[in-house]
């Protein structure tokens, strides 16, 4: 167990990452450490994502004869040969990327690590930690101590969270290329919305309501039905995906608005009266002037 856990922790993550901060800046040589960072970050999180959304469809399908008692491997050692190192490493590449865009700006306290760019990675990227932190301190535990081996269903549902984390990181991907105005981020962003809503939202409902199915008891009466540290572990696993999803809906709108008025604009260009004909120049055949 511990060589599995080791290489999820030193090797897969941490490893991909170094293999990406390597290769990319051969290949976009004006990118900075900044930029490098960030797509780096990205892609080891969309390969993580990938992971674990295939884990939870393999979880959810193999569990869907009694949602309650079904067991499947997976989803407990999913949990900790990647679900725990990818968090746990993902915070220090957060960090690096918050690091590096500070640096790349020019603040002098970013010349250097110290406690105060720490301290102020966690300020500015406060609810991220906290959700990272709450996943550790409650996933992991719930996963493997408190269920009294129930519910892996459920555990692969949460897999399923993931599988709007490709396409936020697409987004961020195509913006680093300049491809902000293409179709693909217009329809990625389309997608993003989708998928977060369904998988980091409505997801949570719907096990509810499978729940109470499962008990015959109807989807309003489940949180009477559950423990109270159940609901409290839903409520602070959901309510921060609410807060995202919301400032993604902001974001989206704005873009809308801001690519309705740049149309609008181009189409009063287009469809402004033009300007009267010049007189056709002057040849000896034409009078030039009265006399």
């Amino acid at each position: 167990m511990l060589p599995v856990l080791a290489c999820g922790v030193v090797v897969v993550f941490p490893g991909l990452f170094f293999v990406f901060r390597r290769v990319l800046p051969s290949v976009f040589k004006r990118w900075t450490d900044a930029d490098v960072v960030l797509v780096s970050e990205r892609l080891v999180s969309s390969i993580h994502a990938i992971m674990a959304t295939t884990a939870g469809v393999i979880v959810v399908s193999a569990c869907s004869g009694n949602i309650m008692t079904d067991r499947y491997w997976l989803a407990t050692y999913f949990v900790i040969w990647y679900g725990v190192p990818y968090m746990t490493y993902d915070i220090y590449a957060m960090y690096l990327s918050h690091y590096y865009r500070f640096r790349v700006k020019g603040h002098e306290e970013y010349k250097e690590h110290s406690l105060t760019t720490v301290n102020s990675f966690v300020r500015r990227e406060f609810l991220l930690v906290l959700h990272h932190i709450a996943l550790l301190t409650i996933l992991l535990p719930v996963t493997l101590f408190f269920r009294r081996d129930q519910g892996d269903y459920f555990i692969g549902c949460l897999f399923l969270t993931e599988l709007s984390t490709p396409f936020v990181s697409l987004g961020k991907i195509l913006i680093q290329l300049g491809l902000q105005d293409c179709w693909v981020h217009k329809a990625n962003g389309g997608m993003v919305l989708l998928s977060f809503f369904l998988c980091r939202i409505a997801l949570f409902p719907y096990m509810y309501w499978v729940y109470g199915r499962h008990y015959g008891i109807p989807v309003y009466g489940v949180p009477f039905h559950l423990t109270l540290s159940v609901n409290l572990g839903n409520l602070c696993i959901l309510a921060p995906q609410v807060y995202w999803f919301v400032l993604l809906c902001r974001k989206g709108w704005r873009l809308y608005q801001r690519q309705r008025h740049s149309t609008a604009a181009a189409g009063s260009q287009d469809s402004s009266p033009l300007p009267p004909p010049s007189p056709p120049p002057l040849t000896d055949n034409q009078p030039k002037g009265n006399h």
